[in-house]
């Protein structure tokens, strides 16, 4: 048990509270002005001793920035590449310049709502969150390390994220891109009908076409991280099996001519896996100028005026959301389309699409308002 003893000092009497530590080491916390306060922090010491929470005063006196480096090291080991640069970059380049300095008992909440608040004026959201989930997970991790009772950048409010508008591609357009894609017109069939990642795609090799089944057997990610392609498992380590339309069989089966089975199917200039296309000057951009320009040809040639875009200027997974479309007009429900585009739940793919899933509410009015009608017309009959 603890006890309090009484002290002479230049400015009065003061009390000292004696108590063992969990592991049992013996010591004080000195300097309480009257004895009710040290008796009231001896109740709460053998109190967490008792429940498991007690932490010892000295465990808080790291910083930060001891912490991070060792935080960000242990997450490189469950983390995809790509996510584990961007949790490096944000330990980097906003939580150790801000926080490295200071002991995680000098954290306060309101310090951290600032923090996150002037980050949000001059950063996206998705960003913001990054960040502050950073500093919010070494404090996690201090205090299941017991050094310091609870973690006060938890219940900070954060910036609120907005999605974007989805962008699909008709049917029409998707051909019209393909033609104009060259080599990679099987590509974009690939990206646009069976809709996997970029990645996905760019670790295809001719051993994982199965063209008398039609099925593409996904084992490999290649993920442009920084400046190189590592290549690893799928998104969720799952390996996937998709169906292949005909069409896009075909046009496959052009590609894999002369090539051996661990060949993959686009390779880069240099043999390699070929990076995501870029917003400017590669292959995509190019198809996509191209028909732009057609569609500019085919209205002048109609006496129009080509005032704004006629052709969406799309990206490669703008071609995975233009998958999606198509599969959901073609009368695939969410679940068919959760198991193509290879999401971990209907949830997320109802997240990500709900927009494509309108016309299944309006069919729900219909068929409820028709329920009534035959309702009342068998009453009517009666």
């Amino acid at each position: 048990m603890a006890t309090i003893e009484s002290y002479a000092t230049s400015k009065g009497r003061r009390y000292r509270v004696r108590y063992r530590t969990p592991d049992g080491r013996q010591t004080d916390k000195r300097g309480f002005p009257t004895k009710k306060a040290a008796e009231a922090y001896a109740t709460r010491i053998e109190s967490n001793k008792l429940d498991g929470t007690y932490v010892a005063p000295s465990a808080g006196k790291v910083t930060i920035g001891e912490l991070g480096p060792a935080w960000v090291a242990r997450q490189k080991a469950h983390m995809k590449p790509s996510g584990h640069r961007s949790y490096e970059s944000a330990w980097r380049v906003h939580v150790e310049p801000k926080w490295g300095t200071v002991q995680i008992t000098k954290v306060y909440h309101s310090d951290v709502q600032a923090w996150v608040a002037e980050l949000a004026a001059q950063r996206g959201p998705a960003l913001v969150h990054t960040v502050y989930s950073v500093l919010a997970r070494i404090l996690d991790d201090a205090v299941r390390d017991r050094r310091i009772p609870s973690n006060p950048a938890r219940g900070v409010k954060l910036p609120r994220k907005t999605r974007k508008p989805n962008q699909y591609l008709t049917e029409e357009q998707v051909w019209q891109l393909a033609e104009e894609a060259g080599r990679y017109k099987g590509l974009v069939l690939l990206l646009s009908y069976v809709g996997l990642r970029w990645g996905e795609a760019a670790g295809l090799r001719v051993r994982h076409i199965d063209f008398l089944r039609r099925r593409a057997l996904l084992h490999e990610n290649a993920v442009q991280v920084g400046t190189r392609t590592v290549v690893g498992s799928l998104k969720g380590h799952k390996h996937r099996t998709v169906p292949l339309p005909k069409f896009v069989v075909e046009e496959l089966a052009k590609q894999c001519r002369g090539k051996g089975p661990e060949d993959l199917l686009w390779p880069s200039k240099s043999r390699e896996h070929l990076g995501p296309p870029s917003a400017k000057d590669s292959w995509l951009s190019g198809a996509v100028e191209r028909c732009q320009r057609a569609a500019d040809a085919a209205r002048a040639s109609e006496g129009e005026e080509p005032t704004t875009p006629q052709f969406p200027r799309v990206t490669a997974h703008d071609l995975r959301h233009t998958a999606a479309s198509l599969a959901v007009s073609a009368g695939a429900n969410v679940k068919a389309v959760q198991r193509m585009l290879g999401h971990a739940s209907a949830a997320m793919t109802l997240d990500v699409y709900a927009d494509l899933f309108d016309d299944d509410l309006d069919e729900v009015a219909r068929r409820l308002e028709r329920s009534v009608e035959e309702m009342w017309a068998k009453c009517g009959q009666k």
